[in-house]
């Protein structure tokens, strides 16, 4: 494989002299911004490095059928895929390429993913899927096409391998719901993300299905409508509410609360990208073995930010997530995203503002479901 570096100003630039030197069948392995010229460090411009590639064997298009075959040549895609690997880990990976860029482009002329392979790695990129997440994936699913002996089996049974994997993926985190072997249960994140009427939902599943005795405490002194709005939902449930304003608050609605089942804790919604108003949780709450914490978040939000917020609790005994607003969105790889970076289960998703409907618990099964386009929480 012929590698080489081309430095330009824009993209364009680069791909224009890509494409002159090394031909329309080139694949851009790697690109970064790097700074150029000056004096004595000022007045530098800004430009990109970008690596690219030329195979000088492709495979001719009449052989193409061969790539399809169960006896394909696997130690081809072996190397060429480790070739790939050892180029990327060489360069910069601030700004690495696609996963589509790497491996689905670089089909044409390498490793060449069979169509419905391309279509599924496709799918999970639009889904928002990180790129070593979805090459993980990818290569174990290419593996295991070339392992069936029929080519036709192996073409409708895509997406249950896929599921699969992703299971396979998911294995040793910890999903499903609260199970009461713990006497609080705190939910903790940002504002906004409908912390009040998810714990309003688990508590309604608390008393009416699993027949607890149940209490609520809530440290969200900073919005009156979140207190009323928690104790109408007390108040129909027919549950006691404390409001705790600092920690003498708290420490005294836990001895009230003593011969309870199970306490529920909503916590203050504010911006937990400031490290001060996470100190503040910790120093109410002391958490300790007797208590779960799940990190409520919205999937409408950014993916940077919630990586953010995720980093910001790391002095916290975070147990799992609750990702809300799944009715607003259609991506889900952020969460696969970050199952994977933080080791985090999740708990529940919701679904909708009906209490307590709108919220299921959530399984590796629903997780690939969600990103296969089944939509659906089993």
């Amino acid at each position: 494989m012929k590698i080489k570096k081309y430095i330009a100003p824009t993209m364009p630039e680069a791909m224009k002299k890509i494409r002159n030197d090394l031909g329309k069948d080139a694949v851009i392995l790697n690109s970064k911004e790097i700074r150029t010229g000056g004096f004595l460090g000022f007045f530098t411009k800004p430009s990109l490095e970008v690596l690219a590639a030329l195979d000088p064997d492709p495979i001719p298009r009449e052989q193409k059928d061969a790539y399809y075959s169960p006896q394909y040549n696997m130690e081809k895609v072996t190397n060429t895929t480790t070739e790939l690997n050892e180029i990327a880990q060489k360069s910069d990976t601030s700004n690495k390429p696609s996963m589509k860029m790497v491996e689905a482009r670089s089909s044409s002329d390498a490793i060449q993913f069979p169509e419905k392979i391309t279509k599924i790695i496709n799918d999970l990129e639009d889904q928002g899927v990180e790129n070593e997440v979805m090459a993980s994936l990818s290569k174990r699913l290419l593996k295991r096409w070339y392992r069936e002996e029929s080519e036709l089996v192996a073409d409708e049974s895509i997406n249950k391998w896929m599921k699969e994997e992703i299971c396979g993926l998911l294995t040793n985190v910890d999903f499903g719901g609260f199970e009461y072997d713990k006497k609080f249960l705190n939910l903790i994140g940002p504002t906004g993300v409908g912390k009040t009427t998810t714990i309003a939902k688990i508590a309604a599943d608390a008393v009416l299905n699993k027949k607890k005795k149940v209490a609520l405490i809530t440290t969200d002194t900073y919005r009156i409508a979140a207190i009323d709005q928690l104790k109408t939902y007390a108040e129909i449930l027919n549950v006691p509410l404390e409001v705790a304003y600092n920690r003498d608050d708290f420490q005294s609605a836990q001895e009230k609360f003593q011969d309870y089942d199970v306490i529920f804790v909503d916590s203050a919604g504010r911006n937990y990208k400031k490290t001060h108003y996470v100190t503040d949780l910790e120093e109410v709450y002391q958490f300790n073995e007797d208590m779960e914490n799940y990190l409520v978040l919205s999937l409408t939000s950014k993916y940077s930010d919630m990586k953010r917020i995720v980093a910001q609790f790391n002095n916290i005994p975070i147990n799992k997530f609750i990702f809300t607003k799944k009715d607003e969105t259609e991506s889900f790889g952020d969460v696969l995203n970050l199952i994977e970076e933080t080791g985090f289960g999740v708990a529940y998703m919701t679904t909708g503002q009906n209490v307590p409907d709108d919220i299921c618990e959530v399984t590796t099964e629903s997780i690939a479901d969600l990103l296969l386009g089944d939509g659906q929480l089993a």
